[in-house]
């Protein structure tokens, strides 16, 4: 399949109808504007970003809502899934707004990760230029929340030169930001370093970068939109957070953002560890193993964080793999938000439709690019599982030409999981108080112009998300 257009002249041609509702030029256009040469590229992204905005689909940030939320003057019924798009982004944040539009779902977030951005090969720009064309595809209208995941900290490299990483994480932030990511969870948990003697000693570090990149977003975030800002108090995978420590990262926060922004506003919500881990952890026979999630935390410093600090509540990280019965625990313990990934990736890779030559070759190709990350006792089940995610920005271009009917498989798999996990989370029916809280903000939306950052190269993608 090849869908691109070659010159401006048929990217106008194809802009022409795209106002008609003709799905054939949108999917054309934003096959050109991921694909596409420089020369008919942002000028590709550009027609359909102008579609988006006269048909009301913007980017917008869960801050109000979140602090709504904390006020009490929201809801705090249901559980916002945050869901990671890593492969075929565009067909599955198509089904992803079909179940959403069928649901009425408005409180959703859709996020990519530091290292995801890297290894599945979508800078910011583009991640938004795609989903915004999804959302247009099936017809969604309003607020869509776009979220950048665990922006971390690499605790190697900043104990090696701080300031480099540290600018890193700056210079990603304002990448984001200028292309619409106006939810963004900052991640120093990395440099939480528990061998001091009190919890503040321990938080000290973590608590004051994360308050030096929240005062970077809010100087950057556009007029009239307040960014939401999450922080986190405990490696996912690390031992369980607990009320004291939450405590301490959030006075030391406070304490370091009022001196560098004084006035503005902080988080909305707090990451905590509960016993769960990034993506599972794969069995030799490729499964993945059971994790005992501790719900009391969760529940304790959900209500914690909402009484005694006014955020949405807590976030559960790692949670695409759990079982399905645990889905509905989530709303009824107050957690506000809950991360979900490896298994979208997982449902596609291992799908019955993947064509069986493509995921050959795939295996083959991490055989030899992923060889110095298998352990000795590593099944091939479980070096692949492992290691996969890495051939998603490789193979991107063949994935998203995989044949029409695999595509439809697919998608059609992925809508009925995301119309599942949206009910048990209990997000149906929220698209009202989700427009109420985010309405459009003419200065906040994006354009196809490069922007800041947008020419990095790959880097290290020894980041985590879920």
């Amino acid at each position: 399949m090849n869908l691109e257009l070659k010159s401006l002249d048929e990217v106008r041609q194809a802009t022409a109808v795209l106002a008609t509702g003709n799905n054939d030029a949108l999917d054309r256009l934003v096959w050109t504007g991921v694909f596409g040469a420089d020369s008919v590229r942002d000028a590709a992204r550009q027609a359909v970003l102008d579609q988006c905005r006269s048909t009301g689909i913007y980017p917008a940030s869960i801050h109000e809502l979140y602090m709504a939320r904390g006020r009490g003057e929201a809801p705090a019924t249901f559980t916002v899934p945050a869901i990671n798009i890593r492969g075929i982004t565009y067909d599955t944040a198509r089904a992803l707004f079909r179940a959403r539009k069928a649901l009425d779902a408005g409180a959703v977030l859709i996020e990519i990760a530091r290292s995801e951005i890297s290894y599945t090969d979508q800078r910011p720009q583009e991640y938004t230029f795609v989903l915004l064309s999804a959302a247009l595809r099936e017809g969604w209208t309003g607020p869509v929340f776009i979220q950048g995941d665990h922006f971390q900290i690499n605790a190697k490299k900043y104990h090696a030169d701080p300031a480099a990483e540290m600018k890193t994480v700056l210079d990603l932030s304002r990448e984001a930001i200028a292309a619409g990511f106006y939810n963004i969870d900052v991640d120093t948990s990395t440099l939480v370093d528990l061998d001091k003697p009190t919890h503040e000693e321990q938080q000290r570090v973590n608590g004051t970068l994360c308050a030096e990149i929240a005062a970077s977003i809010r100087k950057h975030e556009p007029k009239g939109v307040h960014i939401s800002i999450g922080g986190e108090i405990g490696e996912v995978g690390g031992k369980n957070s607990t009320a004291e420590e939450l405590e301490a990262f959030v006075n030391v926060f406070n304490a370091a953002l009022a001196k560098l922004v004084p006035g503005a506003p902080g988080m909305s919500k707090i990451s905590i560890q509960t016993g769960t881990s990034h993506g599972g952890v794969p069995l030799p026979d490729g499964t993945v193993a059971k994790v005992k999630l501790d719900f009391d935390t969760l529940e304790a410093l959900s209500k914690l964080s909402r009484e005694k600090y006014g955020f949405a509540g807590a976030v559960q990280h790692g949670a695409s793999t759990l079982p399905s019965e645990l889905f509905g625990e989530f709303s009824k313990r107050g957690a506000c938000e809950i991360h979900l990934a490896t298994e979208f990736q997982n449902m596609i890779l291992d799908h019955p439709a993947f064509p069986a030559d493509l995921k050959a070759e795939i295996y083959a190709k991490l055989r030899e690019t992923e060889a110095g990350e298998r352990k000795p006792t590593d099944t091939d089940e479980q070096f692949f599982y492992k290691t996969r995610k890495k051939a998603l920005g490789m193979y991107k271009k063949q994935m998203w030409g995989m044949p029409a009917e695999a595509r439809a498989a697919i998608g059609k798999s992925l809508e009925d999981r995301f119309t599942f996990l949206l009910t048990q989370l209990k997000v149906g029916g929220t698209r009202a108080i989700a427009e109420k809280y985010a309405p459009f903000v003419a200065s906040a939306f994006p354009t196809a112009l490069a922007s800041v950052g947008a020419t990095q190269g790959p880097e290290d993608v020894t980041g985590l998300s879920d």
